[in-house]
């Protein structure tokens, strides 16, 4: 399969290619269908570089710029550029994928990640995700803004804390009194 790297974002213009990515793992967004089932899939998709650079490492895409195509090393310091601490989102992002589940970004919630256990369309995503390091403080009002994000979209809240190449989790649970 191949994709075009424009910006900050990889098309897969060639539609079964952009189904079948869909399809195998709900992988980028299809352009113009905000809430698409496998078999609407009739447009190209497009990929944050973080799925991008993960297919590429699975050697299921290849990625081209003007025709030339991208090496991992170069695509890496293109997301090392355009993410904040990608190394770690990374290493949680593979961790979470390599064990199946399905990742999407999490801006829309406010965090790194939303996580699927089956799909969007098909389940909602049961945990919000964000990345921090071992040696990051997190003080009270951080942890209550994470619990009440997370209940008010009936999610929950993960601390997703890479070590090397192993992400160690602490999943935060709200009770009311």
């Amino acid at each position: 399969m191949k994709g075009e790297l424009l910006e900050n974002r990889i098309i897969v213009k060639n539609i079964d290619d952009s189904r079948q990515l869909f399809v195998s793992g709900y992988y980028g967004k299809p352009i113009g269908i905000t809430k698409p089932k496998p078999e609407e899939i009739n447009v190209p998709l497009i990929l944050d570089l973080i799925e991008g650079y993960y297919l590429q490492e699975k050697s299921r895409l290849r990625i081209f710029q003007s025709k030339r195509q991208i090496m991992s090393k170069e695509l890496l310091e293109i997301c090392r550029r355009e993410y904040h601490n990608f190394d770690k989102k990374y290493t949680v992002y593979k961790d979470f994928r390599d064990k199946g589940y399905i990742v999407n970004p999490g801006i829309k919630f406010g965090c790194d990640f939303a996580v699927y256990q089956k799909g969007p369309g098909i389940d909602h995503a049961p945990y919000l995700l964000q990345v921090y390091n071992s040696t990051d403080t997190i003080s009270a009002t951080s942890i209550v803004l994470a619990g009440r994000l997370a209940t008010t979209v009936r999610k929950q809240f993960i601390l997703a804390i890479p070590k090397g190449n192993k992400v160690d989790c602490l999943a935060l649970d709200w009770w009311r009194a």
